[in-house]
């Protein structure tokens, strides 16, 4: 991770969902963080920037359309700074359909890294634009719902919800 990726100009804001309010950060203008109350890995609120809602009516717009059932994926410019294997875990995170789940050894496999189960669910966890990037669409290998940095009620939450909106009986 370069310096630069870590100091760009960050600016936030907060917005309203049904799991509570959601902490959105831009770096250099672009979403790089959707963090929840009392998350897992989320950052000290110093490290946010100043307060300032200009970057974000996109992604709120489009927050309210996911949390409303009219839209199934996002379309947004991200700027998600990690590790070359973090970047190649989220990425696996936002090919899975809306309404579905994969384990993570299902993750590990579909980025070409079987053996990494661990390292894989340590991405996830780590993954710093919750519900865009659908982390918690990821579950353990029986199906249960283990791990979830946002919290199990949510992760529930969150699968209850994309398996109303698709009509699902995956979960």
């Amino acid at each position: 991770m370069t310096m630069e990726a870590r100091t760009g100009h960050r600016t936030h804001t907060v917005v309203d969902s049904p799991v509570g309010p959601l902490t959105l950060v831009a770096l250099d203008g672009v979403l790089a963080g959707l963090y929840m109350e009392r998350q897992r890995h989320r950052p000290s609120e110093e490290t946010f920037g100043e307060p300032d809602d200009t970057p974000f009516a996109e992604v709120g717009d489009q927050l309210a359309d996911y949390f409303a059932g009219r839209r199934t994926t996002f379309d947004l410019p991200m700027r998600l700074v990690g590790t070359p294997f973090q970047q190649r875990v989220w990425a696996g995170l936002r090919e899975i359909p809306h309404g579905e789940t994969i384990s993570y050894g299902q993750l590990a496999e579909r980025i070409g890294q079987p053996a990494a189960v661990r390292a894989v669910g340590l991405a996830n966890g780590k993954n710093p634009i919750g519900i865009i990037v659908p982390c918690h669409r990821v579950v353990g290998s029986s199906g249960s719902l283990v791990g979830y940095g946002g919290g199990l009620d949510r992760k529930r939450h969150l699968l209850a919800f994309e398996r109303r909106v698709s009509g699902s009986t995956l979960f």
